[in-house]
């Protein structure tokens, strides 16, 4: 049997349509005259909307459509090109709007109503997501094993994922377990972007993509953020022409410590390649974070080692010392003392004991500060009796000094609080700023409410002063300033550890005030009214 072959198919109509690449045939002016179910699937034009129509308008995106028009001139013009029987990577425009690369040939023939072309193309994306995923996973191992410290290592993880995978806005954020927040640890944006009031730094578990994929401990895929009503964020990600939004836990031991999101600039459905990625970069950032946390952990025993160690030398044993050599003193000397003179004697050993009894108290509240048993009893309370009594009780001392005290307080300030905690509060603040305060200064304390049901209260001195580099540790145990240690001015570093807990028990906030110098001011915000009760 004889089998005849031809040089073309009966039908290349029929070929066409049943490629799989795309084909597109367009005249010497650019306009569409073929187009095949495959370019359908790969542009999203039917076959009646592209007929006729412009490719430039259809698919070239805009950027690059003064090049398209001048190369489709020279072509048709029949001058050389380098373009005509070559592969070539493109970027093409999709209908909804998004751009992809394509691969490409490109031929030209001549036929009876002038010059032809013909393009076979086909969506590159997956091989080139292969190619970006293996560049970014290179590129976070680089990143993490360079990294000193854990602000480093999401800096340069949020800019490998944004600059390898071109994703314009990647955000990595953390969990500060002592305020219950969600804080952004490092974002990448973008050159040019500019994503408005969509850059937040703090947000609370359960709000926005970070916090719902944060509280829930699974990943979040939101194809339109345009869409997505439940945050006011997300619209505000939709006006800096954010879409695609995606985000994956961060975790450790089982315990989630924060998300991962990346945010596109087209609608896409879920890729599965994606979040396979992103669920791998996560996983390394929350080994080296947990690896990290260890090695701070072991840093920070050690120094509250030495600081526990320093506070025993000093403020333990110079009490004791004046104790019991006041003691022997006196028992050398009793037949021979006067009744004032074993009064004096007595003083003294009081003043040290008492000192003595305000560390112990102050271990003791560490102590059940840290197991989670520092009592609370909140009832009806006036802030201002509380203040009033504890400048009344620190008077001697402040006279002693010459100091000027000023009370800026209103005649009743009622809240819901244990007083005995805030009367707490009020002497160590109280106390340290007559203690860091030279002779002749000035402390000054207000009390200020405001419409809503928050109340400012400002312990402010001209004293010695918190340099800038001693700020973040000022609400560590055992963390003295520099200052008060140049200085030799006693004390245990406990007060202010205990100060923040009272505070932040009361739902409330205690902070330094930046810029306040001479000296130093602290700022308290409390809540007047108790926390609703839970459903």
């Amino acid at each position: 049997m004889e089998v005849s072959c031809n040089a073309v198919p009966d039908d290349p109509h029929a070929v066409l349509a049943a490629a799989l690449d795309a084909y597109v045939a367009i005249d010497a002016s650019g306009r569409v005259v073929s187009w095949n179910p495959a370019a359908e699937r790969t542009f999203g034009f039917s076959y009646a909307d592209a007929c006729g129509r412009t490719v430039e308008e259809l698919i070239i995106p805009a950027r690059y459509r003064a090049a398209h028009r001048a190369g489709l001139a020279r072509l048709a013009a029949n001058e050389p090109g380098r373009v005509l029987g070559q592969r070539l990577q493109l970027f093409a425009l999709h209908r909804d709007g998004h751009e992809f690369p394509v691969e490409l040939t490109l031929t030209a023939t001549d036929e009876r109503d002038g010059r032809m072309f013909h393009a076979f193309a086909h969506d590159v994306t997956a091989a080139q997501r292969a190619s970006q995923f293996l560049a970014v996973e290179s590129a976070v191992a680089r990143g993490l094993a360079e990294a000193d410290s854990s602000a480093t290592a999401a800096a340069r993880v949020v800019e490998a994922l944004g600059v390898r995978m071109e994703w314009p806005v990647v955000e990595l954020w953390l969990v500060d377990e002592r305020r219950q927040l969600l804080c952004c640890e490092a974002r990448y944006v973008e050159r040019g972007r500019n994503i408005g009031h969509f850059a937040v730094d703090e947000m609370e578990p359960g709000m926005g993509l970070p916090g719902r994929v944060f509280l829930h401990n699974r990943a979040h895929w939101i194809p339109d953020l345009a869409q997505d009503s439940r945050s006011v964020r997300s619209r505000a990600a939709a006006r800096a022409g954010l879409h695609l939004a995606t985000g994956v836990p961060i975790c450790a031991a089982e315990q989630s410590l924060g998300a991962l999101c990346v945010y596109g600039d087209h609608v896409e459905e879920t890729d599965e390649g994606v979040m396979a990625l992103l669920s791998g970069v996560a996983a390394q950032l929350g080994q080296y974070l947990d690896r990290r946390r260890a090695e701070e952990l072991a840093i920070e025993l050690a120094r509250t080692k030495d600081e526990f160690l320093t506070l025993v030398t000093h403020e333990l044993r110079n009490p004791l010392s004046v104790i019991m050599a006041t003691a022997s003193l006196a028992e050398e000397e009793l037949d021979t003392l006067s009744l004032e003179d074993q009064r004096g004697y007595l003083r003294t050993i009081s003043r040290s004991a008492q000192r003595l009894s305000v560390l112990a108290e102050d271990l003791l509240d560490l102590g059940r500060l840290e197991s989670g048993h520092l009592g609370m009893r909140p009832e009806p309370t006036d802030l201002s009796a509380i203040v009033g009594a504890a400048v009344q009780a620190h008077a001697g001392l402040a006279e002693a000094k010459a100091l000027t005290v000023n009370v800026l307080v209103p005649p009743e300030v009622p809240l819901y609080a244990d007083p005995h905690r805030l009367r707490q509060v009020a002497d160590n603040l109280l106390s340290n700023a007559i203690k860091y305060t030279p002779s002749g200064g000035t402390v000054t304390v207000s009390v200020n409410t405001g419409p809503t049901d928050q109340v400012t209260w400002t312990v402010a001195d001209t004293g010695i002063g918190i340099p800038l580099a001693d700020r973040p540790r000022m609400f560590r145990r055992f963390y003295r300033a520099s200052t008060a240690v140049d200085k030799r001015i006693p004390g245990t570093g406990l007060g202010l550890v205990i100060t923040r807990a009272i505070i932040e028990r009361h739902h409330g906030t205690i902070d330094l005030a930046d810029g306040h110098t001479p000296g130093t001011k602290f700022v308290i915000q409390l809540p007047t009214k108790p926390p609703p009760s839970p459903e």
